[in-house]
């Protein structure tokens, strides 16, 4: 049976770590380059780098601040922000990344996940998804969470996985920040439309959401930020909790 993951996410605005509550209220979190290493160390199965401001902002990640993180860390890394090209995915994994996620330029020219699935093969491709949900409805947002669109979760989520996508990230922004738990009910969907993995993102709060996850919500990586960053629940900690209640996990 596949591990279930562990993932720190550090929220990249200015060069520094932030954190904030449905995808609003920012605060400072710490350096990304010290937190990438302690959650290296730690034991996290892999890290993700977001510059969240870079689409917003129209600029592209800080393919410097990649190098410096990569440099100092031996798990696989994911950095996603302002990515609208095969060449911007070029200089990421030239610069030490493993993966890239694309979000807001893949809803603009869904041909991008495509292209950069042929050039550099699905595995190192993350479909980032914001959605929130009203009345019923998941819509996907773009530009961090700044821009409704017409698009639905699941639809867009099975079409990304046919044009080449190898994994979904999928952010709650109703759980984004709230510490209430993932999005279980929607996150088991998910997993039953698409045959790539999911990661779960949005409401961590304490160990036993990151069991609901793996469990009701079939997941098969669980994302957090603050809780980490904020050392409210430490890694090695948590994966011991999780190998008792039988998910099985990389320790």
């Amino acid at each position: 049976m596949l591990t279930k993951r562990i993932i720190p996410c550090l929220d990249i605005k200015d060069g520094q770590t932030v954190k904030g509550v449905n995808f609003e209220n920012l605060r400072y979190a710490g350096d990304p380059v010290e937190l990438a290493m302690i959650y290296a160390n730690e034991g996290a199965d892999e890290l993700v780098f977001l510059d969240i401001t870079a689409t917003h902002e129209k600029r592209k990640t800080l393919a410097a601040l990649v190098e410096k993180i990569a440099a100092k860390i031996n798990i696989p890394f994911s950095v996603g922000g302002g990515i609208s090209s095969v060449e911007d995915v070029n200089i990421l994994l030239k610069s030490g990344a493993d993966k890239v996620s694309v979000n807001s330029a893949a809803v603009k020219n869904p041909q991008l996940i495509n292209d950069i699935a042929d050039k550099f093969g699905s595995q190192c491709l993350i479909l980032a998804i914001d959605a929130k949900e009203t009345t019923g409805n998941w819509k996907v947002y773009l530009n961090g969470g700044r821009l409704e669109t017409e698009l639905e979760l699941f639809t867009w989520a099975k079409e990304g996985e046919q044009r080449g996508a190898g994994e979904i990230l999928f952010t709650s922004m109703n759980h984004d920040g709230t510490k209430n738990g993932f999005a279980n009910v929607a996150l088991r969907q998910l997993s039953e439309t698409v045959n790539i993995p999911i990661i779960a993102s949005g409401g961590a709060g304490n160990m036993e959401h990151f069991y609901e996850t793996f469990t009701a919500g079939k997941c098969d990586a669980a994302l957090a930020a603050s809780i980490f960053h904020f050392g409210e629940i430490k890694i090695k900690a948590l994966k011991e909790y999780l190998y008792q209640k039988q998910i099985p996990v990389r320790l």
